[in-house]
């Protein structure tokens, strides 16, 4: 992956997977977000950090597979990733989460909306649990990809073959 943030690994997070890691010196990443959303979430006091890439909004559209993959969904897979952080004794108010991609990739007719959507659902939970975005690359045409260093939090989305620091 091309990344000004330099570090000997990277840990992929494909479509509907979750990654967590611990003080590691690696790069997380969602490549080729298109409606898709990816989350990135650092934990300072305890140098944690991990990352969800849901693909659709809502669990309630096949709640069976979101029993096996809760990280297919926006409601289910960010509430478990915070859990999570929440578990290992982190606070909700030291969370940096940042956010890409939510595009209308081929659905330039607005028709399904799903990238909108995908956003809007992260936007509502992250509200109604007191937490804000510090870093968001949202919307439009084109897909784009989130780096998120594991060990120091700094976190970068690649669009059109530039690189945004949030």
């Amino acid at each position: 992956m091309d990344s000004p943030l330099k570090h000997s690994q990277y840990k992929n997070v494909g479509i509907a997977q979750c990654h967590f890691s611990e003080g590691n010196d690696i790069i997380l990443v969602a490549p080729h977000l298109g409606s898709c959303v990816g989350v990135g979430i650092y934990a300072p006091s305890l140098k944690i950090s991990g990352m969800v890439h849901c693909l659709l909004p809502l669990s309630k559209s096949d709640e069976g597979k979101a029993a096996e993959n809760p990280y297919m969904y926006v409601d289910t897979g960010v509430t478990k990733l915070i859990s999570i952080f929440l578990e290992k004794g982190a606070t909700k108010k030291e969370l940096q989460i940042y956010v890409a991609g939510g595009a209308s990739i081929n659905d330039v007719n607005g028709v399904f909306e799903i990238g909108k959507k995908n956003f809007t659902v992260l936007r509502k939970l992250l509200w109604k649990n007191s937490l804000l975005i510090k870093g968001e690359h949202v919307g439009g045409q084109t897909s784009r990809s989130i780096f998120l260093d594991a060990a120091t939090g700094k976190a970068q989305v690649k669009v059109a073959g530039e690189i945004i620091e949030f």
